[in-house]
C-alpha cells in the first residue's frame, strides 16, 4: 500500500496561509468505497483511510515512511505568484479598463 507525502493547499475561505506549513501523509485508496443499500450510507474496509499524520517538515514524513517501509510518492508543492495590488490602484488614471460602473 503507498502512501502520499503533501503539503496542504489553503482553503477557498483562507485568505492567508494559516494550516499550510505542515506536511501530511495520507494513504491511497486500496478498496473503492460502496453505498450501503438499505441506509445508503458510504462505506468502505479499508482502514488505513482513516490515517492522517502531520509533520513539520518534509524530511520528517519521508524518514517515518522510510523508517516504517512504507512505499510513498511526494507531491510538491505549488506556490502561486502573489501580485501586490494597492487599493489605490482601482482609481488610477491609467488604467488599462476605465473604472465605471
Amino acid at each position: 500500500m503507498t502512501a502520499r507525502i503533501y503539503r496542504p493547499a489553503r482553503t477557498a475561505m483562507q485568505s492567508g496561509t494559516a494550516k499550510t506549513h505542515h506536511w501530511v501523509l495520507e494513504y491511497d485508496q486500496e478498496s473503492p468505497r460502496t453505498i450501503e443499500p438499505i441506509m445508503g450510507y458510504t462505506s468502505s474496509r479499508d482502514m488505513k483511510q482513516q490515517i492522517h499524520l502531520t509533520f513539520d517538515s518534509r524530511e520528517e514524513a519521508v524518514g517515518y515512511a522510510e523508517r516504517n517501509g512504507i512505499d510513498y510518492r511526494v507531491i510538491e508543492p505549488h506556490n502561486p505568484k502573489r501580485r501586490r495590488i494597492a487599493y489605490a490602484d482601482n482609481f488610477r488614471f491609467d488604467r488599462r479598463q476605465p473604472w465605471t460602473h
